[in-house]
């Protein structure tokens, strides 16, 4: 069976946030860069519940853990 595919908006959604293009955007551009060595998941913008949901699709390899790779690049991305 497929893994289904989630698109960036609907990540943002999953965590309760803003998901149209410019407000994904602008928060990114609010809480990135992270320092090189903080995981996603340890991010100060996430509240616990979202940070548990990024760390959790990342180690079970879930059907988010595309997206979230993702998410992990752009929030690390030097400006």
């Amino acid at each position: 069976m497929e893994k289904p595919v989630h698109y960036f908006s609907e990540l943002f959604e999953q965590l309760g946030l803003a998901s149209d293009a410019a407000s994904i955007e602008r928060f990114i551009q609010r809480h990135a860069p992270l320092p090189e060595a903080m995981p996603l998941a340890d991010a100060p913008c996430w509240n616990e519940g979202q940070a548990e949901f990024l760390k959790e699709a990342v180690e079970e390899d879930a059907d988010w853990a595309e997206v979230v790779d993702h998410l992990d690049a752009s929030m690390h991305k030097p400006a």
